[in-house]
């Protein structure tokens, strides 16, 4: 089997976060709480941001069709 790492510091693979980004992790952040890839030294983050990519994520793709994205209402500053 032959691996590629993403993050060298905790040993995470490409497919590792490819398996992420199809459970859910839209964001390097959300990749990042998942398996920890991108909190040490962080010289995988770009890594992680191109294999996400820009379509990956259901919200972007609701963004993108015209709906409203999904964002809680803030009360208003007094």
């Amino acid at each position: 089997m032959n691996r590629v790492f993403v993050c060298s510091c905790f040993g995470v693979t490409e497919e590792q976060v490819k398996s992420h980004a199809d459970a859910g992790a839209c964001t390097p952040r959300q990749i990042a709480s998942a398996c920890k890839a991108g909190t040490d030294c962080g010289g995988c983050v770009r890594r992680i941001q191109a294999l996400l990519g820009r379509g990956s994520c259901p919200r972007r793709q609701l963004v993108d069709q015209g709906e409203a994205p999904l964002t809680a209402e803030l009360p208003k500053a007094a």
